[in-house]
């Protein structure tokens, strides 16, 4: 068998570890997911290459509790779907690269709908937005001024990113009532999660960036509520942001765009994000 399974995450990240960090762009998504704090209980798996022995692709249980496949070749996908622990017939959704995640699909015999295309861009030189919206950059729990912060504006700032959070995951098709808290407080409490404020203070868009891992970073979250669009402000967080991530030591820049809106797709090309991979995420029945 070349499919190999395990529950314990250590064991799992021992295997796959030098396999993800060989393309650490390609594998963005599961180094991620590695470093996060309660990955909910499921199967780890990696795929060892008949010819060499080496892996050559993985999957575990993400935390939106969907299994995400990493670099796979086709075979090892459909070997997926004939060896999942348990029944492949109780998985209720998968994502991860497009070839790997509709030869699952396919294997399994059932019935699926693409809920999701993505694309995958890293950034090459940043190119700042011109002309700048006014208004400057901020990390979220600190006001903006030079050696101060304060618990009422911290609060503020955290009540304010879990609501637009939970307006973000209703764009993109996640569950807006899942408990974010705890993921936004990460964000905050490392410094990741940013604001573009206005010249009066307010905040009118956010972005946030994942810790740097095998010398990558990802910026995600970008959002801003339907009442400032169409101003600049996500493309200004985003290039803030992406300059963060770049300071941070990251030597490579990516994020993921939803295919189907390409406002945004045409906004990361002229910030200097160019395309690497499509991937697509799937639900059964």
């Amino acid at each position: 068998m070349s499919w190999h399974f395990t529950e314990d995450h250590d064991t799992f990240r021992d295997a796959v570890g030098a396999c993800l960090a060989a393309d650490p762009a390609r594998h963005t998504a599961m180094l991620t997911a590695l470093e996060l704090p309660g990955l909910p209980a499921g199967p780890r798996g990696w795929w060892t290459d008949p010819a060499d022995g080496q892996v050559a692709g993985a999957v575990l249980v993400a935390p939106a509790k969907v299994p995400l496949l990493a670099g796979m070749p086709a075979g090892a996908a459909r070997a997926l779907a004939a060896e999942w622990p348990g029944r492949a017939g109780e998985v209720s959704a998968v994502r991860g690269e497009s070839e790997a995640v509709e030869e699952f699909a396919r294997a399994t015999g059932r019935a699926f709908t693409v809920t999701r295309r993505m694309r995958l861009f890293r950034l090459g030189e940043l190119t700042p937005q011109e002309p700048a919206p006014r208004g400057a950059a901020r990390t979220a729990g600190t006001t903006g001024t030079p050696g101060a912060s304060g618990t009422a504006g911290e609060a503020d700032d955290l009540a304010r990113a879990l609501a637009w959070m939970r307006e973000y995951a209703r764009d993109v098709g996640e569950d807006p009532d899942a408990d974010y808290r705890a993921n936004v407080e990460g964000r905050i409490d490392d410094g990741r999660l940013w604001f573009w404020a206005a010249e009066d203070g307010e905040p009118v868009a956010m972005a946030s960036m994942s810790p740097v891992v095998a010398g990558q970073a990802r910026v995600s979250l970008v959002y801003t509520p339907p009442a400032h669009r169409g101003r600049g402000y996500g493309g200004a967080v985003t290039g803030a942001v992406s300059r963060a991530a770049l300071d941070a030591g990251a030597a490579q820049v990516l994020l993921f765009t939803d295919l189907a809106n390409p406002t945004s797709n045409a906004l990361y090309q002229r910030l200097g994000y160019r395309p690497v991979r499509d991937h697509t995420a799937v639900a059964f029945g």
